[in-house]
């Protein structure tokens, strides 16, 4: 039987993105099945991938105009369940939800306020000296605070102010407590210093002589009581200090002479009166 040949063979030629098996001249001597490859499926439910996609209409609709990209907008809703990477600016008029972490090297809110967060953990807060900035709630600080170039490095509560600390605030406890303490100390040190008293002495010996009384206690800050701060007369003579010393024995002043310093001995019928810091 003779074959039917096409006078002018048929042949699919290849195209951008579209394989033929066979390419080749097809001419009706044989049979022959071709099959155009388009490299991957584009059912409606299949993943279809571009490399690129050139629209040449203002508008592209996606997913039943739920999202629409018009003249670098976009307008809809979409979801991003990878990872979104910016290489330029992105600037939205709308609100931004980030459901999980942000990491940036600086983030900076400027119009309504003006804050910088830099990758090193410190922050900026405002932009110039008459910026006001409320807070609610507590606030932790567990470094220093610095106040017009003055640093602040602790709250202290050290109610005899004995450090001296120059870069301490101290609490209303301390200050209370501290001050409490010096009008009581100062109560102390104006009634030690008006104690003023006579009292007669006996004779007890010839180096000793005695007074029925108690020295005045020194309060904190001064120097214990001693002679000094005592005349003693024998007969309306004074006596000197370096010849004289004074010890407290009981409710009993024990008055000491040094014959050699004074240059003479006490005698029973010697008339003996002190004056200073008896405590009555």
């Amino acid at each position: 039987m003779a074959k039917v040949l096409f006078k002018k063979p048929l042949k699919f030629l290849d195209g951008t993105g579209v394989d033929i098996t066979p390419n080749e001249d097809l001419n009706g001597s044989e049979k022959h099945r071709v099959t155009f490859n388009i490299g991957q499926d584009v059912g409606t439910d299949s993943d279809v991938r571009f490399n690129q996609l050139n629209i040449t209409t203002n508008t592209f609709i996606l997913d039943d105009s739920s999202m629409v990209l018009f003249e670098n907008q976009i307008t809809g809703s979409f979801t991003q369940t990878g990872t979104f990477i910016v290489s330029g600016d992105l600037t939205g008029s709308g609100n931004l939800t980030i459901l999980g972490s942000i990491t940036a090297d600086e983030i900076f809110s400027e119009v309504s306020e003006s804050i910088t967060i830099f990758d090193s953990g410190s922050t900026i807060f405002g932009d110039s000296i008459d910026d006001t900035h409320n807070i609610t709630g507590s606030v932790l600080v567990s470094g220093s605070l610095v106040f017009n170039n003055f640093t602040i490095d602790e709250i202290s509560s050290d109610t005899s102010l004995t450090d001296s600390s120059q870069t301490s605030l101290v609490t209303e406890n301390a200050v209370k407590t501290y001050l409490d303490n010096e009008v009581a100390g100062s109560v102390d040190k104006q009634t030690y210093l008006r104690k003023s008293f006579v009292h007669t002495g006996s004779f007890v010996n010839s180096a000793t002589a005695s007074f029925t009384a108690i020295t005045a206690s020194a309060p904190t800050g001064f120097s214990s009581t001693t002679e000094e701060d005592f005349m003693f007369f024998t007969n309306g003579m004074l006596m000197e200090y370096d010849a004289i010393n004074i010890q407290q024995s009981g409710s009993t002043l024990l008055l000491k002479v040094n014959a050699n310093s004074i240059g003479y001995q006490l005698q029973t019928d010697d008339e003996f009166v002190g004056f200073g810091k008896f405590n009555s």
